[in-house]
């Protein structure tokens, strides 16, 4: 696999995946994959030796440490890219990968402005596992400039995950369209159905009140149609199904996860802050939902 330079990789549509020699960021690897290949993608991996911030006393690195490292990153990127080849066999996409030692956070959060799409694992390696690649999945999340899509332990590219269909929460604000706009695309490119969801309430259960129950239930239909108005014609080969709870919708998307191969959600919800606040449903769903997750953000 050919290094190239970080000028070079902003020429063309890329699909930016970070690898740190663990499990998880492997299995981002894959999907990453087979994403560059649904859209045509240069797939660039990249992995950071630089010695991260309050790991042991500030120590100097003489040639032969570096050199250590640039091999071992070198060892880490051959095995991402057999790795990425398996995933899409006889349609693999253009790999180019970087063994950069630059700080990983800001450096994936540089570069996610020229990215289409920025793929993390959700854990890292050793004895940190949710320290590195973790604190990697969450400050991208907050932070990034392009969708960030969250691989965990499982990339979902076989035969029978990749037929199940792409979920999608909707809240019925600008925050959401984002996030519907990508699920659908997703869908289409897959050739799978997508499930719209719509939580219109923040409480459940027995905490829910009687009165007004069929005015607020047709009201959050309205907001779901509304939300999915005009998809149909851009997008006829996608089928939807729509699903409308009174709900938490952590509870709701977690629940309904287990039957889709990818989940997609805006970077906040309802009310939402400035953009560099993720909402609480897309952090509690970060660190909870097992299927590959995409958070959507605005450029």
């Amino acid at each position: 696999m050919a290094a190239e330079s970080p000028s070079n990789a902003t020429q063309e549509p890329t699909i930016l995946v970070a690898v740190d020699g663990s499990a998880s960021s492997y299995q981002a690897a894959a999907w990453a994959a087979v994403e560059a290949v649904l859209h045509n993608c240069r797939l660039h991996l990249l992995t950071s030796m630089a010695i991260q911030p309050g790991f042991g006393p500030g120590l100097g690195l003489g040639e032969t440490d570096l050199d250590w490292l640039r091999v071992d990153g070198e060892r880490i990127l051959t095995e991402a890219g057999r790795v990425a080849r398996t995933a899409a066999p006889g349609a693999a996409p253009r790999i180019t990968s970087e063994v950069s030692f630059e700080l990983v956070i800001p450096m994936l959060i540089e570069r996610s402005a020229q990215a289409r799409m920025l793929v993390v694992g959700s854990r890292g390696i050793g004895a940190f596992q949710r320290g590195l690649l973790g604190s990697v999945s969450t400050a991208t999340t907050h932070h990034a400039h392009c969708p960030v899509a969250v691989i965990h332990g499982n990339a979902a590219i076989d035969a029978v995950s990749a037929s199940q269909p792409v979920l999608v929460g909707v809240d019925g604000t600008d925050n959401s369209v984002p996030a519907v706009e990508l699920a659908f695309e997703e869908a289409s490119r897959r050739k799978v159905g997508l499930t719209a969801l719509h939580a219109w309430s923040d409480t459940s259960g027995f905490d829910l009140p009687v009165a007004g129950w069929d005015a607020a239930q047709q009201s959050a239909e309205a907001v779901l149609a509304e939300s999915l108005a005009g998809y149909a014609d851009r997008y006829p080969d996608v089928a939807v199904r729509r699903i409308v709870v009174a709900d938490r919708p952590v509870r709701s998307l977690l629940e309904e996860s287990s039957n889709a191969q990818l989940v997609v959600v805006g970077s906040h919800g309802r009310g939402g802050f400035a953009s560099m606040v993720l909402g609480s449903t897309s952090n509690a769903l970060l660190h909870s939902v097992e299927a590959p997750m995409i958070v959507v953000r605005e450029r």
